[in-house]
């Protein structure tokens, strides 16, 4: 009879047989190919149907910065109070750089989060503002904020610690538009 921790020994490598190995470039092409993917549950296929002329062209346009991307939100340990340039952040439209690589006031455009749902169900239309900094963001990071709460965080989740695609969509003065107002 075979011992129980031989049994496992024994069915742990079938199970988990080794493979052969694939290439670099056979690795890249699945993981853009997994990046590329259209998901329509969260709305992203109808909203891309429906760009505006500026979107369109900056979904052609070569990304300015390749950022890694992390989140943040208010309220339990998250962030309070005004962003750097001293206005209050506007959950997913504001955005925390170093201004030494994303200089504040500058409009973004984040390619993975057109079509994005919301928890209220408005579509994101791809536009970030550049408006506070932080301890942590270091080169080409960014950090997303979410809104109040650990829940505001999930329509991003799936971009935490991710590599996002951003491009220079111009500048803008005084504080990030709110939603109601934010131009496309």
């Amino acid at each position: 009879m075979l011992s129980t921790v031989a049994a496992f020994a024994l069915l742990w490598s079938v199970a988990f047989a080794p493979m052969d190995p694939i290439s670099y470039e056979a690795a890249v092409a699945a993981d853009a190919a997994v990046s590329e993917s259209a998901e329509t549950s969260d709305g992203s296929e109808d909203t891309l149907a429906n760009l505006t002329e500026e979107q369109a062209a900056l979904m052609a346009e070569e990304p300015d910065w390749s950022a890694h991307a992390s989140l943040y939100h208010a309220g339990g340990g998250g962030a309070t109070g005004n962003d750097s340039l001293g206005c209050r952040p506007i959950a997913m439209r504001t955005l925390a750089t170093d201004p030494r690589v994303i200089p504040r006031r500058t409009r973004l455009f984040i390619k993975e989060t057109v079509g994005l749902r919301l928890q209220d169900g408005t579509i994101h239309d791809g536009y970030w503002y550049a408006s506070d900094t932080g301890g942590a963001i270091r080169g080409q990071r960014v950090d997303l904020y979410t809104g109040h709460g650990r829940r505001s965080m999930d329509p991003v989740m799936r971009f935490n610690q991710r590599r996002l695609t951003i491009i220079e969509a111009g500048r803008f003065e005084g504080c990030p538009p709110a939603w109601e107002s934010a131009a496309n």
